[in-house]
């Protein structure tokens, strides 16, 4: 390559020890051919640098000198752009030059930003939402006009999210007002390079990007750690706390281990065990979405000083943080993604020239194939993940608000501009049109109420913010991140339980118990958004998820899964127990092949069970489980419930199921599933966060914050509303959207019944087979209460796989 370093940055270099690699040298030569760049590098390979370097070579020329904004650096993490400030500030300093960096953030204060407002750094660290404050000034336009370059960092975190539409948004109108604007996308992990490179894009195609490639690190030291006690392995659960001594004998082997789980209420429940046998009193810190932002920043400092020996963390430690003594992770329960243990490894160490070490611990026995299958997956080098899908309308909704707080603006103008992003580049004029309408005056059924009436067209058929006060108002609720609301519990007396998720209370209906607090309660109904509840008497109670959605299997992994199934040969690796069981399996019943539907039927409990392995993810199965029943309620079968994990869904009922393949046929997902959704309160919660996103209903006021109940009740309201009187409201469109793609997962249903026609294996069985077991645990898993858990579990499992061995 032609390019070299120029003085003084060749020397600081050479001052490190360090020679220039070909990626930082590539993305050097892109910023002086002046086009966009996707840069490709495994984490420690200095892609942050490689980023930067263009940025602090131009500004050493002394161009900028009298100031000006020359480059914005954009990550998912306010924490992140913290880091990278005190990261650049080094090389700057040794090198003299004369370059300002800050950090904007909603951390950083009234003073600091109005200062930054009027005397811009050169390099501006921020967040999609705040750059997208920063848009909706009237003086956005002179204040972006001297940008030259776009940095964001961890791309794949946010392309095909809701905040990566508002920052594709963003860097579509920065283009507008500085045309000569370069974009440069990092990330260690993409699966999709050329749909990535085109959400880089200024055009929107991948054609104007160039994708560097850096050469693949030192393949990771991964391997799987099982529980201390006999390699006893639990048949179901996702928390693995069986394996909390070996965890802790891991960390104590090494300096500082970042503890990974997959929820936050997994990362207390372990971050207790870990303490319950900490005898030697390991300094062991705990880092999570929940915990304020202080507790997390002390957690970050005591990590930088050394003065811990691990972390329990979910996802908020995955990005791009340098915590150089971290030697090793732990990732607990199984990863779902290979892409995301492909990040996680890479906080270990983060030399490229050095081994990343990583332990993978298994929650249970389908977990140890799924741990298995991940690791042989990351060493070599595969990477998973849906492409960036297309962008929401309630995102862009928002967008066309902050475009029009910065000042009056023609539709077709700006729907040039917004067809511009990956993200919306097919987006239709009437849907676009629609999204104007919406801003306008709220649509159709909305119309003749004041509040939202928020643009006017003006002569020339510009459009304006009606009032300053929608502005300040506005301004206030930026942002695409809705929290998931807690309902409160009481009984109709009014005395308080505690508090349950949203989400978990609208699967409820009366007579249903479940455990709060230690208490068995009865739903008996809603009023507003208070969950009323009694002591209850009945049988089966249901334990409630806070959260949401579980994270569900990536189809790559769920693909090698399959192949690990179907292949004894690579069982060697599986330790005794897990061998035993899948070869049980094959004797008693079959294995599910790669290309195949396997299905058991079986009598069990006195009722009729129908099993099937489908290795969708547990949220397309929580859909699959629904329509099962349905259908089977239509034939007359008397189905009494499902249950389901990331692997298989089962399904009971009063008679057998009857024909197989006309079960699973592709006219499954049709026979009123719309109808169904627009009933549910799946969709209700959908709704609200669209609205909030929106601008339909407002989170914050001027002086105040408006609380969840009211939030909930205002978009119940408008729900009910426009359903009865614009049922194709674009709101209702983008909730229907959303719910098909993400809770639901539609496409991924769809595209495994197109598969299977023809490929249907039934296996009718005389009781519950091996490879059930952990499926017919998730059942049992709800009758659990206090301290017979555990016990009850492992006799459960016990009588089962007893009753499945039997000939």
């Amino acid at each position: 390559m032609s390019i070299h370093l120029p003085e003084p940055f060749q020397s600081w270099f050479l001052q490190q020890g360090w020679t220039p690699r070909p990626h930082q040298l590539a993305m050097l030569q892109a910023a002086e051919d002046g086009v966009s760049a996707l840069l490709i590098a495994p984490t420690g390979g200095g892609k942050t640098l490689a980023g930067f370097l263009p940025s602090l070579i131009e500004l050493a020329k002394g161009s900028y000198a009298e100031g000006g904004l020359h480059t914005i650096y954009v990550s998912p993490l306010k924490a992140l752009s913290t880091n990278i400030a005190e990261s650049l500030s080094r090389p700057i300093m040794e090198m003299g030059l004369p370059v300002r960096i800050e950090v904007r953030s909603g951390d950083t204060s009234a003073a600091r930003r109005k200062r930054q407002q009027k005397n811009p750094p050169h390099i501006l660290l921020t967040t999609p939402e705040s750059l997208a404050l920063l848009l909706s000034y009237p003086d956005a336009a002179e204040y972006f006009s001297t940008l030259r370059a776009l940095i964001i960092d961890e791309v794949h975190a946010l392309a095909g999210t809701k905040r990566g539409d508002q920052l594709a948004l963003c860097a579509s109108r920065l283009r507008t007002f500085a045309p000569a604007m370069r974009c440069s996308g990092l990330s260690a992990t993409v699966a999709h390079p050329s749909a990535i490179a085109a959400w880089v894009s200024p055009t929107g195609h991948a054609s104007g990007v160039r994708i560097v490639t850096a050469e693949d690190g030192v393949r990771p030291d991964v391997h799987v750690l099982l529980p201390d006690q006999r390699g006893y392995l639990p048949w179901a659960g996702r928390t693995g706390l069986g394996s909390a001594t070996a965890i802790l004998t891991a960390i104590a082997a090494a300096r500082l281990t970042i503890v990974f789980v997959n929820s936050r209420a997994q990362a207390e429940l372990l971050f207790q065990a870990l303490w319950k046998d900490n005898t030697e009193n390991l300094p062991i810190g705990l880092h999570h979405g929940s915990l304020d932002t202080t507790r997390r920043a002390k957690v970050e400092e005591a990590m930088a000083q050394g003065a811990l020996r691990a972390v329990v963390a979910t996802s908020s430690l995955d990005l791009g943080l340098d915590w150089g003594a971290v030697d090793q992770i732990i990732q607990v329960g199984a990863p779902k993604q290979i892409s995301r243990l492909t990040q996680r490894i890479g906080r270990a160490n983060h030399r490229m020239d050095e081994p990343s070490r990583a332990l993978l611990a298994p929650a249970n026995r389908f977990e140890v194939l799924e741990c298995e299958a991940a690791r042989e997956a990351v060493l070599r080098h595969e990477l998973d993940g849906t492409p960036p899908r297309a962008g929401t309308f309630d995102v862009l909704a928002q967008h066309v608000l902050v475009t029009a707080c910065a000042g009056p603006f023609f539709p077709d103008a700006l729907y040039e501009e917004v067809r511009r992003t990956a993200p919306y580049s097919q987006l239709s004029r009437t849907d676009f049109d629609d999204i104007i309408r919406f801003v306008e005056d709220g649509g159709y059924a909305l119309q003749a109420y004041d509040r939202h009436q928020r643009l006017f067209r003006d002569s020339v058929g510009q459009l304006w913010v009606r009032n300053e006060q929608i502005i300040r108002q506005f301004r206030m609720n930026i942002g695409t991140i809705v929290d998931t609301p807690l309902l409160r519990v009481k009984s109709r007396r009014g005395k308080t339980f505690g508090e349950i998720d949203e989400y978990f209370a609208s699967t409820l209906v009366p007579g249903d118990t479940f455990l709060l607090g230690g208490e068995l309660l009865e739903f008996l109904g809603m009023q507003d958004t208070t969950v009323q509840a009694a002591r209850g008497r009945g049988k089966d109670p249901r334990v409630p998820v806070y959260g949401g959605n579980q994270l569900s299997i990536s189809p790559g992994l769920a693909r090698h899964v399959r192949e690990i199934l179907h292949a004894p040969s690579s069982w060697d690796v599986l330790p005794p127990s897990v061998r035993d069981w899948l070869t049980l399996q094959a004797k008693r019943s079959r294995l599910p092949e790669p290309d195949q539907l396997l299905v058991e039927t079986f009598p069990h409990r006195g009722w009729h069970y129908l099993v099937a392995y489908t290795f969708e993810g547990r949220n397309a199965h929580q859909t699959l489980g629904l329509l099962l029943t349905k259908r089977l309620e239509d034939t007359g079968k008397g189905p009494l419930g499902f249950v389901a994990n990331d692997y298989m869904v089962a399904c009971w009922c009063v008679h057998p199921p009857g024909s197989i393949t006309d079960l699973f046929s592709r006219t499954l997902l049709e026979g009123g599933l719309t109808e169904w959704l627009d009933e549910s309160s799946m969709l209700r919660r959908t709704f609200r966060d669209v609205a909030i996103i929106a601008g339909l209903v407002e989170r914050n006021y001027p002086g105040r914050e408006k609380n969840r109940r009211q939030m909930t009740i205002s978009s119940d309201l408008l729900y009910d509303v426009l359903r009865k009187y614009d049922p194709d409201h674009i709101l209702l469109r983008a909730t229907r959207l959303q719910a098909a793609e993400g809770l639901t997962d539609l496409a991924r249903l769809s595209d495994m019944l197109e598969r299977i026609q023809g490929h249907i294996e039934h296996v009718s069985l005389p009781h519950v087979s091996p490879l059930a077991v952990p499926v017919l645990l998730e059942q049992g898993r709800e009758k659990i209460r206090g301290g017979e858990g555990e016990d009850y579990l492992l006799a459960e499992a016990d009588r089962l796989y007893e009753l499945a061995a039997t000939p």
